[in-house]
């Protein structure tokens, strides 16, 4: 089965930090770039960043790019996303997806697979 699974979110104060973890399964765990994306209440879901099959090459969103990092390890199917000096700015739920091969790395609609998000919430 094809699946997704993050953890590690949680409420944290401001400037605090998260680690976030995302599983897959044997399905969907291939050469696939991954991505993170968040969903805050009301708003679209957004890019956060994503990271190639290497592990060599990730992209960021303008708003997280000095704070958060991609990381994966690709024989245990996991990836990371480091999320350091957070902002209740960044409060959403928080899902890893893969990219699907073509469209931009920006857009929801690129990537197939969904984990169903972890809820990360930030305190001022």
């Amino acid at each position: 089965q094809a699946q997704l699974t993050e953890s590690g979110g949680g409420l944290v104060q401001a400037g605090g930090r998260l680690l976030l973890t995302c599983v897959g399964s044997d399905r969907i765990f291939g050469k696939d770039i991954l991505g993170w994306f968040r969903q805050a209440p009301g708003k679209e879901r957004e890019f956060v960043g994503n990271i190639d099959w290497s592990g060599i090459r990730a992209y960021y969103a303008k708003s997280v790019e000095d704070r958060f990092s991609i990381g994966r390890n690709n024989d245990e199917k996991k990836v990371y996303l480091q999320m350091t000096n957070l902002k209740p700015d960044d409060t959403a739920v928080y899902h890893c997806a893969t990219y699907g091969g073509s469209g931009s790395y920006y857009d929801v609609k690129s990537y197939v697979y969904w984990g169903q998000g972890t809820q990360v919430t930030v305190s001022s």
